[in-house]
């Protein structure tokens, strides 16, 4: 399965089986963490955590086994970093028929850091389940999905615009139609999509529609998002990543975040 695949099909999993990773997924998810890369050049840090040996657990979550965790330096973009390698192995897993979900909140986060070993000037902002996908979802993930849409997305004219926020973009090229998609598809926090793309004759620039109350601690969530969507859209076009804020008239809760040269 490519990786427009892999985009397209890959869901969160909040309901397990209950059986352990088997050895070759295990050795083969262990040996990807220690390679992946991020345009930001930050480094991740990831490590597999025994749910049993460490006690661990959300109350959103049913039969797993273990998580995944990661740990960063706190520093100027490292949530878009944390973001952009975290759904690298995500996607990874996914291609190993592995599930995950993003977990940010519903959880003892002083648990996970402990576990994970998270030491001063770190950060652990997100962590996800690992297993195998059950066959029949539980009533309460059918009833979180059903309560964020998880399902829906906003159309891409709400998105994805050209030179300014009041033109939406038409792309005429497929592999930036099709990266487009795949940004538009990709997973957010409760499902609110905060990337906004503006296209110019000097890139991509990346936006961030702020929803009240995400940044109202020491990360912003949202700005994980964005590297989520950074990940999708630079997977598909092997564009490089700058920082030259285009002065794009936004709105008071719009943010430049950065731009994508294809």
């Amino acid at each position: 399965m490519n990786m427009t695949e892999l985009m397209k099909t890959r869901r969160s999993v909040r309901t397990f089986d209950g059986s352990p990773l088997n050895e070759e997924d295990n050795r083969k998810l262990l040996a990807y963490m220690e390679n992946i890369q991020n345009p930001y050049h930050i480094p991740i840090e990831f490590t597999l955590l025994d749910a049993d040996e460490h006690n661990l657990s959300s109350p959103v979550i049913k039969g797993e086994d273990c998580y995944i965790a990661a740990k960063v330096q706190k520093q100027s973009h490292s949530e878009e970093a944390y973001g952009y390698s975290f759904e690298q192995f995500v996607l990874y897993a996914w291609s190993l028929g592995v599930g995950t979900t993003w977990i940010g909140g519903t959880m003892d986060r002083g648990l996970f850091e402990k576990a994970a070993g998270v030491r001063e000037g770190e950060a652990m902002y997100c962590v996800s389940p690992l297993g195998y996908p059950a066959k029949k979802m539980s009533v309460k993930e059918a009833v979180m999905r059903k309560g964020v849409k998880a399902d829906r997305r906003l159309p891409a004219g709400e998105l994805f615009f050209d030179h300014n926020f009041s033109t939406p973009l038409i792309a005429d090229d497929k592999k930036i139609a099709d990266a487009l998609e795949m940004v538009r598809l990709a997973p957010s926090a409760v499902n609110k999509q905060p990337w906004r793309i503006v296209r110019t004759d000097h890139g991509y620039h990346f936006y961030l529609k702020h929803s009240k109350g995400y940044a109202d601690r020491a990360w912003d969530i949202q700005k994980i998002d964005m590297g989520i969507a950074l990940c999708h859209f630079m997977t598909g076009t092997d564009g490089s990543l700058t920082f030259d804020d285009p002065g794009i008239a936004a709105d008071e809760n719009t943010e430049y975040m950065a731009t994508v040269i294809v």
